[in-house]
């Protein structure tokens, strides 16, 4: 009886879950930093609206004030800062972001298997025969990614590899986020608020109107994407 009466406690269940947050470097002088940073809103409004920021300071000795004077200045611009991080903790308050370490760069490297197991064999791209609506995002960090379809605008499509899109592209296409800067993006119609291939991107406004509406392939030469007709 009195085992009956007591109340099961149910556990609490956690669930783990990856997200892709774009990582600030502030250098000095932090107000031309800032600048860029506004240039960017400039040509895409609404660019960092809802996306998780992470602050890295390990290029800027800044003291606990000019900490809080950057995450003021950042904060009224819309831009939400989830955590900082190359900084020592005694630098920051209780009430900024909490201090992150071992984030990675979504670097993916096997592994190499013992010698009685054998390699389990992983797609090395990823194919999708419906198109990317908006506000769904999909990240495949291993590979290419082929939409047969189109992507829509507020859509985001982000691969290890390189990105071919069969329709029209409307939204984000993030290509060699591994650090492959042989990625490419293709698409038979470029519509793009964003492009980019291994951290350098362009934005709409950046990109050719005469090439609005065609098809269109992206590269980077040296540190300069390239944005030319698809022949």
């Amino acid at each position: 009886m009195e085992a009956a009466a007591k109340v099961q406690r149910q556990m609490v269940r956690l669930r783990g879950r990856s997200y892709v947050a774009f990582v600030f470097v502030p250098t000095v002088p932090i107000l031309e930093w800032l600048q860029e940073i506004d240039a960017t809103i400039a040509r895409s409004p609404g660019f960092f609206v809802g996306r998780p920021v992470v602050v890295d300071l390990s290029s800027v000795d800044l003291s606990q004030s000019g900490i809080s004077h950057l995450l003021t200045s950042l904060q009224d611009r819309n831009i939400r800062v989830l955590g900082i991080e190359g900084v020592d903790e005694s630098r920051l308050t209780p009430a900024m972001p909490p201090l992150l370490s071992g984030g990675r760069s979504c670097v993916v490297e096997p592994s190499a298997p013992k010698k009685a197991e054998k390699a389990e064999a992983k797609p090395t791209s990823l194919l999708l025969e419906t198109p990317v609506r908006s506000g769904q995002t999909v990240i495949f960090p291993e590979g290419d990614i082929t939409i047969l379809g189109s992507v829509g605008s507020g859509a985001e499509v982000v691969a290890g590899g390189s990105i071919h899109i069969y329709g029209a592209l409307r939204g984000r296409a993030m290509a060699g986020v591994n650090g492959h800067k042989s990625a490419r993006i293709y698409c038979q119609k470029i519509e793009a608020e964003l492009l980019a291939i291994d951290g350098f991107y362009q934005t709409a406004d950046d990109i050719d109107a005469a090439l609005r509406g065609k098809p269109a392939q992206a590269w980077l030469q040296g540190n300069t994407m390239r944005i030319t007709a698809l022949n």
